[in-house]
C-alpha cells in the first residue's frame, strides 16, 4: 500500500501528510474509506448513473489491495500522485481509470461515459462535445484503427501530441477535489476547462 507505480507518500512533506492525516481522521475515525464514504467525503450527491460509475472507478483505482476500503496510506498515496506525479505515472492511472471493464484496453463508449460523468462532476462548460472530445482522441493515437486503444498505444500516443497531453491532463484535473479536501467540501467557483483553441491546435502566444 501507499504505492503507485513507484509513487512513494514519501515525496509529501511531513506537513502535508500531518494535513491531510488530521483531515482524514476527522472525517473517518474508523481509518478505512468506505465507496459511499468517499463519496460523502467529497461532497458528491445525487450523482448521474454514468458520474457515480466514474466515482467508484476512481475509488477502485485508488484501493491498491483491493479490499473495498481506502485506508490512509492509500489515500495519502492517491494524493501523491494527483499533485505530484509524474506525466508517464498519471498517465497510466488514467488508463487505469478509463478503462471500466478492465480488459486491458479503452474503446470509445467506455472513454465517452468517463469523459461525460467527469464534465458532470466538473460542472464545466466544454465547447467540445465529449463526443467530439472522444472521437479526437481515437482519430489521433488509434493508430491501428480498431477502435480500442492499449495502453501502449494511450501512453505513446498522448506523449508524442503535447496538445492531447494538455487537453487530458485538464480534463482529468482533480484539483477541484484536492480543494474541497481543503475547504471542508466547498466547490471551486470556477474550473480551467480545456480551451478550444487548444484542442484544435489553434493556440495563439
Amino acid at each position: 500500500m501507499g504505492n503507485i507505480d513507484g509513487k512513494t507518500v514519501e515525496e509529501l512533506s511531513a506537513t502535508e501528510i500531518h494535513r491531510w492525516y488530521k483531515k482524514f481522521m476527522t472525517e473517518c475515525p474508523s481509518g478505512q474509506l468506505t465507496q459511499h464514504e468517499f463519496k460523502q467525503f467529497f461532497g458528491l450527491k445525487n450523482l448521474s448513473p454514468a458520474s457515480n460509475q466514474y466515482i467508484e472507478q476512481m475509488f477502485d483505482t485508488f484501493d491498491f489491495n483491493k479490499d473495498g476500503y481506502m485506508d490512509f496510506m492509500e489515500y495519502v498515496a492517491a494524493l501523491s500522485l494527483v499533485l505530484k506525479g509524474k506525466v508517464e505515472q498519471k498517465l497510466r492511472w488514467y488508463f487505469k481509470l478509463y478503462d471500466v471493464d478492465g480488459n486491458g484496453c479503452i474503446d470509445r463508449g467506455e472513454l465517452l461515459n468517463i469523459i461525460k460523468a467527469i464534465r458532470a462532476i466538473n460542472r464545466c462548460n466544454d465547447e467540445m462535445t465529449a463526443e467530439e472530445f472522444t472521437n479526437m482522441v481515437f482519430d489521433k493515437i488509434d493508430i491501428n484503427g480498431d477502435g480500442e486503444l492499449s495502453l501502449e498505444e494511450f501512453m505513446e500516443g498522448v506523449q508524442k501530441d503535447e496538445l492531447l497531453l494538455e487537453v487530458l491532463t485538464r480534463s482529468l484535473d482533480l484539483k477541484h477535489i484536492v480543494y474541497m479536501i481543503q475547504n471542508d467540501g466547498k466547490r471551486m467557483d470556477r474550473l480551467d476547462c480545456p480551451r478550444p483553441e487548444i484542442i484544435n491546435g489553434n493556440e495563439h502566444d
